[in-house]
């Protein structure tokens, strides 16, 4: 008969993520395993999955807590169905949106004047007069917040 569980090496090796990481997830209760006779520990192979949704929920800023609360959601006593895991993703999803459209705007504005008050590109004499985006709060107002600078018309060519 073929062991369904995976030990820590093979969980460590399949997932990218070392075993003291795993020891620190498991404590954090993001994971849970068995043990042998023999105290080895031994992972459920839909623990994988969970690892790698742990990997990359934080790679995208979720804290452990957040984290935890979702994967608490889950069924413990069976594998989680596509369909729990679409409820989970959805409860992020306007989260993750909002994240996108800050990356959006980073990638696609860094360049001009981002509303942090440095007031040392050109631009920003035009965006920022004065420093006023301050009033709106700390940090890079224009990238961070409802807040946009007005948009400059373009002037037309002449042609």
């Amino acid at each position: 008969m073929v062991d369904s569980t995976l030990s820590i090496g093979e969980v460590a090796e399949r997932t990218g993520v070392a075993p003291s990481a795993l020891r620190y997830y498991e404590s954090e209760g993001l994971l849970a395993s068995t043990r042998t006779s023999g105290g080895q520990r031994r992972y459920p192979r839909a623990a994988l999955r969970r690892i790698a949704f742990v990997r990359v929920a934080q790679r995208v800023g979720l804290s452990l807590d957040e984290i935890r609360h979702a994967l608490a959601s889950l069924p413990a006593s069976r594998t989680p169905t596509k369909q729990d895991w679409g409820r989970l993703s959805a409860l992020w999803r306007s989260r993750l949106d909002d994240q996108i459209a800050v990356l959006e705007r980073l990638r696609d504005e860094l360049t001009s004047c981002i509303g942090c008050g440095c007031l040392s590109l050109r631009s920003c004499t035009l965006y920022n007069p004065g420093d006023r985006a301050a009033a709106l709060g700390s940090g890079p107002r224009y990238l961070v917040a409802d807040e946009r600078p007005p948009v400059r018309p373009r002037r037309a060519r002449p042609g």
